[in-house]
């Protein structure tokens, strides 16, 4: 009889795999009906945080499959955030789809998919079973931004996106392929061994593969200049959709970026910290500047996104545990805040359907004091005002640059918050002082706003009591990868 006993650490993912093919099953052989979709909803929810208690309750370090999967303190930790992003994501879906007849039981399934290949690119530590998992989670999100087929802008978010997506899957095939040539094994621990034998750092080989490699995995989390397709994709896709690509696969993706950096090239680490530090001030420039003349509140966000990903990189740059320590601190935070901006434009409709311009917020202040309230504190926190968590984040990873001697990059990304402070007490100022325009449809407020509201109350009133178990566990995840 076959013996599974060693498949145990990933049993979070196989849980999560075969809910979902259970799922798609009870969604196939029943009518297609709203009820039935909203019934595959709330057991995908469950099965997401029945996952996260498997996660929670591992411990150790194991590896599976000749090292090619590791589970250990870091990867449960990252784990942890992808679900609440996910989860979160999926909360906000079910009353926005639902009103634009768009509510189908495949939409779950197809999130549990990707969250599955998320939680195996946290745990990949070889290049094969990074690629499978990266395109497991690629493969869902394609589907998921095209999902209103009825709608223009959502197929051409979901074609954009798979064409990128694609072209970026090639360039990180061809730097694996490059690596493989050098070290030959596609394992990290081989792959680090390779490049600690001394000149490694100067074969050609070896860091053209480095750079294709760290290309696809920057397309991954929106780093300038692979961010072509975040504005264009964010836009067009659900609004539920675009919290999903805005919160959970950034962690992941980001996760993967630094085992691949801390791990498989901690040998060459002169050579990749260049690159680090490009993406780094890229992104937060380009982030910052981009962002103000925009007057989508989606395209906003989705430059916000790259700008946050630049600061995340700056711990990375850091590099070591403390560098690594700074980025997961500031990717927990950036989830809450995320889910919560996305709660608040979930919101924003009125009886003729969902607004989206920024100019339509005009004077929320008096027409829906809470949901204004809840706005301005997230855009605070994104902005990084103290005493908000989001001041926190962004002093973990600049605190870090600035213990490894990285002064020019703490200073251009203070600078570059400061200039990206400006779109965000715009909408402040536009909520407050701008003349009031008619206010949003009261059903709104039912879910997204809900969510929103929670998770305010969550940011302003409890993170303060478990930040310091949050920063310790992140710590912990920190110093067992580096």
């Amino acid at each position: 009889m076959a013996d599974f006993s060693n498949l145990a650490p990933l049993l979070p993912e196989i849980v999560l795999v075969l809910g979902a093919m259970v799922l798609l099953m009870y969604g196939v052989m029943r009518p297609e009906t709203e009820i039935e979709a909203a019934t595959v909803g709330w057991l995908s929810l469950a099965l997401m945080v029945a996952t996260g208690v498997l996660v929670m309750k591992g411990s150790g370090t194991q590896s599976l499959f000749g090292g090619a999967v590791v589970v250990d303190a870091f990867a449960r930790f990252m784990k942890v955030l992808a679900l609440i992003g996910a989860g979160g994501a999926l909360l906000l879906a079910f009353d926005d789809l639902r009103e634009v007849k768009s509510f189908k039981f495949e939409y779950p399934v197809l999130l549990l998919l990707a969250t599955a290949g998320m939680l195996l690119m946290i745990s990949a530590n070889d290049l094969i079973s990074l690629y499978l998992a990266l395109e497991l989670q690629s493969l869902a999100l394609y589907v998921v931004a095209a999902f209103r087929r009825d709608h223009v802008q959502s197929s051409e978010a979901g074609l954009k996106y798979f064409v990128l997506g694609a072209l970026s899957s090639g360039m990180l095939l061809y730097g694996a392929s490059m690596i493989y040539g050098f070290a030959g094994t596609t394992g990290f621990a081989g792959i680090a061994k390779a490049a600690s034998v001394a000149g490694a750092g100067e074969s050609l080989l070896l860091i053209f593969g480095l750079v294709f490699l760290l290309v696809g995995l920057a397309f991954k989390i929106s780093a300038v200049p692979f961010h072509m397709w975040t504005p264009d994709v964010y836009e067009g896709a659900p609004t539920p959709v675009t919290a999903f690509f805005a919160a959970a696969p950034k962690v992941a993706a980001m996760a993967l970026l630094i085992r691949v950096c801390g791990t498989a090239f901690v040998g060459i680490k002169p050579q990749w910290q260049q690159i680090i530090w490009f993406l780094s001030i890229a992104s937060m420039v380009l982030g910052a500047f981009a962002a103000i003349g925009q007057t989508n509140i989606k395209r906003l966000m989705a430059y916000s996104s790259i700008a946050n990903m630049g600061f995340a990189l700056v711990g990375l740059a850091a590099g070591g545990a403390e560098g690594a320590k700074g980025v997961l601190v500031y990717l927990a935070i950036y989830v809450v805040m995320t889910l919560g901006v996305f709660g608040c434009i979930l919101a924003m409709r009125r009886e003729s359907g969902p607004v989206e311009d920024i100019s339509e917020l005009a004077g929320l202040g008096e027409t829906n004091r809470p949901m204004a309230f809840a706005l301005a504190m997230f855009m605070f926190s994104l902005a990084g005002i103290p005493p908000l968590a989001g001041f926190f984040a962004k002093y973990f990873v600049f605190v870090a640059a600035i213990q490894a001697g990285l002064y020019p990059l703490a200073v251009i990304g203070v600078v570059a918050s400061v200039i990206g402070t400006y779109y965000y007490l715009r909408i402040i100022k536009i909520m407050f002082f701008d003349e009031a325009k008619p206010a949003f449809a009261a059903v709104r407020a039912k879910e997204g706003f809900v969510i929103a509201a929670a998770l305010l109350l969550v940011m302003l009133f409890i993170v303060p009591f478990i930040a310091a178990p949050v920063v310790e566990a992140a710590g912990v995840a920190a110093r067992s990868l580096f």
